[in-house]
């Protein structure tokens, strides 16, 4: 476990005692990098706002829950901020309505610089490793975790059994923790 993680596991568990001060580094160090996953599934700065505001209330109500032995924090964040947006992007209405957004809004979140150019360079990580993955799993993972569909619908649009695009999805998501050690999106 590196020293980050570390942290991270600490600072949950003194926002778990009532320390805000923990909770905020943490959404400080990692608001960054979930903003970006809700809105690249709801298509609205605003619906991405309120699932990340979501997301943190649900980690200072609930931090007793992560477990550290399933993965990072930041793994542990990601995973409910993008099952708060599915779910909101599944609430929204037919899919159709949603995909008939021509225009969606824009998303100009304001950041200062520094945060601006690490979220940059964290995107060019995050596409720089995907490239290195198979084009079956970069694929699956595109669609399931860009356009939002469970692994049953991913597996009906590539016309793939089901049990292949979770093995897909599984090891590249093991390859990329691989490509993408932890300590490097804090």
């Amino acid at each position: 476990m590196t020293a980050q993680q570390e942290l991270d596991i600490q600072a949950l568990q003194r926002a778990q005692a009532g320390d805000p001060r923990w909770l905020e580094e943490l959404f400080d160090r990692y608001t960054p990098l979930l903003y970006p996953v809700a809105v690249r599934i709801l298509r609205s700065s605003a619906d991405a706002e309120d699932v990340v505001q979501e997301t943190w209330l649900q980690v200072w109500k609930r931090a007793a829950t992560y477990d550290p032995r399933r993965g990072t924090v930041a793994a542990w964040l990601l995973t409910m901020v993008r099952s708060r947006a599915l779910d909101r992007y599944r609430s929204m209405g037919s899919r159709a309505r949603a995909e008939a957004r021509v225009d969606p809004e824009p998303v100009t979140p304001t950041e200062d610089p520094t945060r601006a150019a690490m979220r940059t360079q964290i995107g060019e990580r995050v596409r720089d490793a995907m490239a290195m993955l198979t084009p079956q799993q970069r694929q699956a993972l595109e669609i399931a975790y860009f356009e939002g569909l469970s692994q049953s619908e991913v597996a009906e649009r590539l016309n793939t059994p089901l049990g292949t695009v979770k093995s897909w999805t599984r090891q590249g998501l093991m390859r990329l923790r691989e490509l993408l050690p932890q300590e490097e999106w804090a």
